[in-house]
């Protein structure tokens, strides 16, 4: 019998669990529909993907500028989730190895959802001493900042470099919990277990980055934009110039993004019609020179594209990528497939 999707809540996401799962899908979605019932607005991607074999996490995000605070929240609903699905699939009957391996845990972004992807991803390569950090942070504002605003920019790294430290302690508390019910719902000693493990690819030791390092990620039309796309500029001026804008700002993401070494699981889905995220979509390509061309896709459809209903056997999708109603097939072959076939090539990357 083929499987359902069925979304039910944990924590404050929403998990839809499958039977026999070859992997873990955590969803963000765009501004509005990424909030509000993204499993309705979603639903054939999500579907598409269930179907192939993949759990999905749906991981809601509220509206707000501060855009380091809510990174922080994605990945503390990681540490919350990741022991429920063990617990949850052992009640079901289900098979949960695949949940026992944070390298099967992958992220798919859609519009300004991929920017908190990315920043999960550039924290994995922040020092871990306060020296090193204050350092490592102070070298973006200054490439972003004028210089002379000095005790303005001092002001910014000593508030960043605190709420990321409290951030990382946080995590490691929040690992050290997750790690032990994970045990407990295993109900074995974990060397033990881990010894049994046929997969030579689960390691004792369940989470093996703080953040998302080694894990696959997929950019659908990524968008890293200031505080102007979401109020008036002249409203956007002023709120910048208080410092209440978005945070980090376009040029300290792309500062923060290059700073990095990482970057090398991460798959790019662009559209031709979209003019909402060409200019992030080419900075990726011509300036950052990632990911490479066997991780791209280029295709037909403006930024809305990954929205669809399914109804019988057609998919509604959002006017700015006609045909409104299209057949299950021709909508797969559009974009579903590319996602998939993105999926399974950096899995192969990433054993490699």
């Amino acid at each position: 019998m083929k499987a359902k999707l069925r979304f039910q809540p944990v924590s404050h996401s929403w998990v839809a669990l499958h039977p026999k799962p070859k992997g873990v899908i955590q969803f963000i979605g765009g501004a509005f529909f990424g909030t509000f019932v993204p499993m309705l607005f979603y639903r054939y991607l999500l579907q598409y993907l269930f179907d192939n074999g993949y759990t999905i996490i749906l991981l809601p995000f509220n509206f707000t500028f501060n855009h380091y605070a809510e990174a922080g929240f994605l990945i503390r609903e990681e540490y919350e989730i990741a022991p429920e699905l063990i617990r949850m699939a052992k009640l079901a009957n289900y098979d949960y190895q695949v949940y026992l391996n944070d390298r099967k845990f992958s992220w798919i972004g859609h519009s300004i959802g991929c920017k908190y992807v990315a920043l999960l991803e550039a924290f994995s390569a922040l020092p871990r001493e306060r020296k090193e950090l204050e350092e490592f942070i102070g070298d973006i504002v200054a490439k972003t900042s004028n210089p002379s605003e000095q005790a303005k920019n001092e002001r910014k790294i000593q508030v960043i470099v605190e709420n990321l430290e409290i951030l990382i302690n946080d995590l490691k508390q929040q690992r050290a919990k997750a790690t032990q019910l994970i045990k407990y719902y295993l109900g074995y000693e974990p060397d033990t277990y881990w010894d049994r493990m046929e997969d030579p690819s689960i390691n004792r030791t369940f989470f093996k980055s703080l953040f998302i390092k080694g894990q696959t990620s997929i950019l659908l039309a990524p968008v890293n934009t200031g505080t102007d796309s979401a109020v008036p500029k002249f409203l956007a001026n002023i709120i910048d110039k208080l410092g209440w804008g978005v945070k980090p700002s376009p040029q300290e993401t792309y500062a923060l993004i290059q700073a990095t070494n990482l970057f090398n699981l991460l798959g790019l889905i662009r559209f031709k019609s979209d003019n909402i995220a060409k200019s992030t979509g080419d900075w990726f390509i011509n300036v950052f020179k990632k990911p490479p061309t066997d991780f791209q896709s280029y295709l037909a459809g403006s930024h809305l594209k990954p929205l669809g209903i399914p109804v019988g056997g057609y998919v509604v999708n959002f006017p700015d990528s006609p045909p409104i109603i299209e057949s299950t097939q021709r909508r797969s072959s559009e974009l579903e497939i590319y996602v998939d076939s993105l999926l399974q090539a950096l899995e192969k990357e990433r054993r490699l």
